[in-house]
């Protein structure tokens, strides 16, 4: 597994990675998230090698990257797809990176096919697209057929298929028992593509759990109530000791949910139902509201909130501004 302990990074008085310990474990789609300057890329740079921690370690299968005698064999990784040689071709650029590690160079020809680049594979990297540079990054990561993944925003530059596509690959990856940890913005898709989430705010370890466990704990919980009589249903549920919310209806959409609603927190819908046939008020729909990834996140990460760290990870407070 990837792991780190106490890893800490310090320039000056800032500190950007703070006391973090986590582990990512292979067979599954990680995903690591957290607003921007939260020590993502930071982190993922000394897990490869890239930056000397302050204090504390990052391993990769047990041991620091820079031991690994031949890196490309056991970590793929993708950190910034710009760095290539521009005036080198995609299919140089591997022949370098297969010669540098002792890779058949018949391995190139191979990866190149894999993410679509066979055709494009003698031409310039500086001609490429940012798409094109993003999967010659994966073919390069891809080209020692490694243990341990490693992508920094490997869908950027993509297009709707060919982000399709790379969570088809890194999927595939995890379910053939590799680690693969993946940062991405695109919280949509990081709920497509993640089994688990790690996330980090100010350095800091905040939550380490799956992606259904996360939502759950931070979209509030809220249930869409449907009935005629809301002022009186809203009544008993407060008595209950619901918070209720009554939802004008919205104009946008001309389907039966759209009408106007109660919106439920802090009961469950077997109470919100029983209570409604205690009362004798006819009830039309009782449903969980289920938040987005992004809706969860931006919740948790929103300026002022107090963040707890759980299933798993240290429980900690921190305030993000």
């Amino acid at each position: 597994m990837i792991q780190t302990q106490h890893l800490t990074k310090r320039y000056g008085a800032s500190t950007v990675v703070d006391d973090l310990s986590l582990e990512v474990r292979p067979g599954i789609v990680t995903g690591f998230l957290g607003p921007n300057g939260a020590g993502k890329s930071t982190t993922m740079r000394m897990i490869l090698g890239l930056e000397d921690p302050t204090s504390g370690t990052a391993t990769i299968g047990g041991q620091p990257y820079r031991r690994i005698a031949r890196p490309l064999l056991t970590v793929g990784a993708m950190l910034d797809a710009s760095w290539v040689n521009p005036k080198r071709s995609g299919r140089d650029h591997l022949r370098w990176m297969a010669a540098s590690n002792g890779i058949a160079s018949g391995r190139v020809d191979e990866v190149l096919d894999d993410v679509g680049l066979s055709e494009a594979g003698g031409k310039a990297a500086g001609s490429y697209s940012l798409g094109m540079r993003q999967r010659l990054g994966l073919a390069g990561a891809m080209l020692g057929r490694p243990e341990y993944y490693v992508f920094d925003e490997p869908v950027n530059g993509l297009d709707p298929e060919g982000i399709v596509w790379i969570r088809q690959i890194m999927r595939r990856l995890a379910s053939e028992g590799n680690t693969v940890l993946v940062s991405s913005h695109l919280l949509s898709e990081m709920a497509l593509t993640a089994d688990h989430l790690l996330v980090i705010a100010r350095g800091r370890l905040v939550a380490d759990m799956s992606v259904p466990d996360f939502i759950a704990e931070h979209s509030g919980g809220s249930i869409r109530v449907r009935t005629k009589d809301l002022d009186g249903l809203a009544r008993v549920l407060r008595l209950q000791g619901g918070i209720v919310e009554v939802v004008p209806p919205d104009t946008t959409v001309d389907f039966g949910s759209a009408g106007p609603r109660l919106q439920v927190r802090g009961l469950t819908t077997e109470q919100i139902g029983e209570a409604a046939a205690a009362a004798g008020i006819p009830v039309h729909e009782i449903s969980e509201e289920h938040a987005s990834l992004e809706e969860a996140f931006m919740s948790m990460t929103h300026d002022g909130v107090d963040h707890r760290a759980s299933a798993g990870a240290r429980r900690e407070e921190l305030a993000v501004a």
